[in-house]
C-alpha cells in the first residue's frame, strides 16, 4: 500500500493498473463480452417466452429503461471519481463503508454465480459442438457425466483465468475476435430466418406486429414482472466497462460512454433476434415453437440447422460456444477488480490489493475467484444439477440490489449541486432516481417471487422456495464477512482509507 498514492481530488487511491490502454470501442466491447448476447439469448429466450409470449420485444425494451437509465449513474460517478470499484466505491463515499461493503459483496457474488454458470452452457455447447461436427449425437450425453463435466469446468476456467491475468491489452485481442464472431453469427442467422419468412417456408410465418413492442397491453402485472426481471438479468454485465476507469484512455470520459454503447448496441442486437425466432418459429408449444418446454433451456440448438442448414447450423454452435468463453474471461475482470480496491481500501484482506509487476493486472484476486468459482460449481453440481438453475434465478436479487445501490448513490453523491443546471438535474437526479426506482421495484418483485418454489427448481424449505434462501443466505453471508473484517480491519469502516464525502468540483 505504501508505493499507492491517494488523490487528493476524488479522495481514491491509484492501484498500479495499466493505464492508457482501453477506448471508447474496447470498452464497449468488453462489456458486451461481459454481457455475452450468443449464450444469454439462447438461455432467456424460452423462458421470457414462456412469460409474456409474442411481448418478448417490449420486455427487452422494459428491461433496457432501468439499465440506460442506470449507466448514467455510473458514467457521472465515474467521471468524478474513477476507480475500479465502481459500485463499492461510489456506494461507500455516499453512504458510507457499511452500506458500501455489501453493495461490493453483491457485485463479488453476482460475477461468481454468473462464472459459474457461464462455465456450464460453456461445456455444454463444447460437446454439442463436437457431436454436430462429429456427426455422433452421443458425444453430447457427455455433458450430463457429472466428472466429465466438472473436470471440463475446471479447465475452462483456469483458462479464462489465465487469460485475464495476461493483461487487458491480451483480453482486448482475444475478445475484438470472440466477440465479433458471435454477432456476425447473430446478424446472418436474423436475416436467415427472415429470407424464410419471406419465401413462406417458415413453421410460424408470423406478419411483423408494432404491438409486439408495446409493454402496456396484453400482460397483467404480475407476468409483465416475472418477464422484466428476466430482461434485466439479460443485460447484466455492461457495468464491466466501469470496472476499466483506471486503464481507460480518458478515465473521466470513455467508460461512460462505452458502457452507454454497450447497453444500446446489446437492446439492438436482442430485439434483432427476438423478432426473427418469432416471426420464423412463433411462440407454440409444439414443434420448433418458442414456447415448447423442450427448446426452452436452448433456443438456439433447436433452431440452428432448420434456419441456417446442415453445413451453417454448427457456426451458431460455435458462436454460443464463443460467446460463453468470452463471457467467462470478461466476467473475470470486473470480480477481480472489485476485489483488488475492496483488497486497496482494506475493507477486504491486503493480499487482494496485489497487482502483478509484470501484466499490471490483480492476478491474486483473479486466482481467487477462479477458485472460489471452481469450487462452488462443484459443490452445486456434486448436490444437485438444479440447484445450479436456482442460484442464477437468485441472481436477479443480487443484479437489482447493486445496481439500484449504485443509482441512489448517484443521487446523494452529488446532492450539492443537483439542480445547478440541467446536465445536472437530468443526468445527475432523474434518469439515476429513476433508474434506483425502477431497480428496487424490481428486486421487490423478484423476491416476492422467489418465494415460490414454482420460479425456481422448485426445491422449497417450510414451502418457501430455495430461490429465496440462496439469495437472502447470500446477502447474509456478506454481512458475516463484514463484520469479520470490521473486527480485522477497523481502518476502512472507520472512514479512514475511503472517505464518506462529496469530492470537491474539478477545476
Amino acid at each position: 500500500m505504501t508505493d499507492r498514492q491517494a488523490d487528493a481530488v476524488t479522495g481514491t487511491i491509484h492501484k498500479g493498473l495499466a493505464e492508457g490502454k482501453v477506448g471508447t470501442l474496447s470498452g464497449a466491447m468488453l462489456g458486451i463480452s461481459c454481457v455475452a448476447p450468443g449464450y444469454t439469448l439462447t438461455a432467456s429466450i424460452g423462458v421470457i417466452v414462456a412469460a409474456v409470449g409474442l411481448k418478448m420485444p417490449a420486455i427487452f425494451i422494459a428491461g433496457f429503461i432501468p439499465m440506460f437509465l442506470t449507466a448514467y449513474a455510473y458514467r457521472e460517478l465515474n467521471s468524478r471519481a474513477p476507480d475500479c470499484g465502481a459500485s463499492f466505491t461510489w456506494s461507500t463515499k455516499a453512504f458510507g463503508p457499511y452500506v458500501g461493503w455489501m453493495c461490493g459483496w453483491g457485485m463479488v457474488v453476482a460475477s461468481i454465480i454468473v462464472l459459474s454458470n457461464l462455465a456450464a452452457i460453456a461445456v455444454e455447447f463444447f460437446y454439442l459442438l463436437i457431436a454436430r461436427v462429429a456427426n455422433t449425437p452421443e458425444i453430447a450425453d457427455i455433458a450430463g457425466n457429472k466428472p466429465v463435466n466438472i473436470a471440463t469446468t475446471l479447465v475452462f476456467i483456469a483458462i479464462a483465468a489465465l487469460i485475464a491475468c495476461r493483461g487487458i491489452t491480451t483480453s482486448e485481442r482475444v475478445q475484438y475476435v470472440l466477440v465479433a464472431f458471435q454477432l456476425v453469427v447473430l446478424v446472418v442467422f436474423a436475416i436467415a430466418a427472415f429470407v424464410h419468412v419471406a419465401r413462406g417456408d417458415a413453421p410460424a410465418g408470423l406478419s411483423f406486429d408494432l404491438d409486439w413492442f408495446n409493454p402496456f397491453t396484453g400482460l397483467t402485472l404480475g407476468v409483465f414482472a416475472i418477464g422484466l426481471t428476466g430482461s434485466i438479468f439479460a443485460f447484466w454485465g455492461w457495468d464491466t466497462c466501469l470496472t476499466l476507469g483506471e486503464e481507460s484512455k480518458d478515465p473521466d470520459k470513455v467508460p461512460g460512454r462505452a458502457g452507454l454503447l454497450c447497453v444500446i448496441s446489446i437492446l439492438i442486437t436482442y430485439l434483432l433476434i427476438a423478432v426473427a425466432v418469432m416471426m420464423y418459429a412463433g411462440v407454440g408449444e409444439e414443434g420448433l415453437g418458442l414456447g415448447n418446454p423442450d427448446n426452452s433451456e436452448n433456443v438456439f440448438g433447436a433452431l440452428a440447422d432448420p434456419i441456417l442448414g446442415d453445413w451453417f447450423g454448427p457456426l451458431l454452435y460455435l458462436a454460443v460456444f464463443a460467446s460463453s468463453m468470452a463471457s467467462l474471461q470478461t466476467t473475470f475482470l470486473p470480480a477481480a477488480r472489485a476485489m483488488l480496491a475492496m483488497g486497496a481500501y482494506k475493507a477486504f484482506p491486503a493480499r487482494f490489493a496485489e497487482v502483478s509487476p509484470r501484466f499490471l493486472t490483480p492476478v491474486y484476486s483473479t486466482v481467487v475467484a477462479a477458485v472460489v468459482t471452481g469450487s462452488f460449481y462443484t459443490v452445486v453440481m456434486i448436490l444437485s444439477d438444479k440447484a445450479l438453475w436456482d442460484t442464477i434465478a437468485a441472481l436477479g436479487i443480487m443484479i437489482c440490489w447493486y445496481y439500484g445501490i449504485t443509482a441512489f448513490a448517484c443521487v446523494w453523491f452529488f446532492r450539492r449541486e443537483l439542480f445547478d443546471n440541467v446536465h445536472n438535474t437530468v443526468f445527475k437526479f432523474l434518469f439515476p432516481l429513476l433508474g434506483g426506482l425502477m431497480l428496487a421495484l424490481v428486486f421487490g418483485i423478484a423476491v416476492g417471487e422467489s418465494m415460490n418454489p414454482e420460479n425456481g427448481s422448485g426445491a422449497a424449505i417450510g414451502g418457501i422456495g430455495l430461490v429465496f434462501f440462496i439469495g437472502f443466505g447470500l446477502l447474509a453471508l456478506g454481512a458475516v464477512l463484514m463484520m469479520v473484517m470490521r473486527a480485522r480491519s477497523p481502518e476502512f469502516f472507520a472512514g479512514e482509507t475511503l472517505r464518506r464525502e462529496t469530492p470537491a468540483l474539478k477545476g
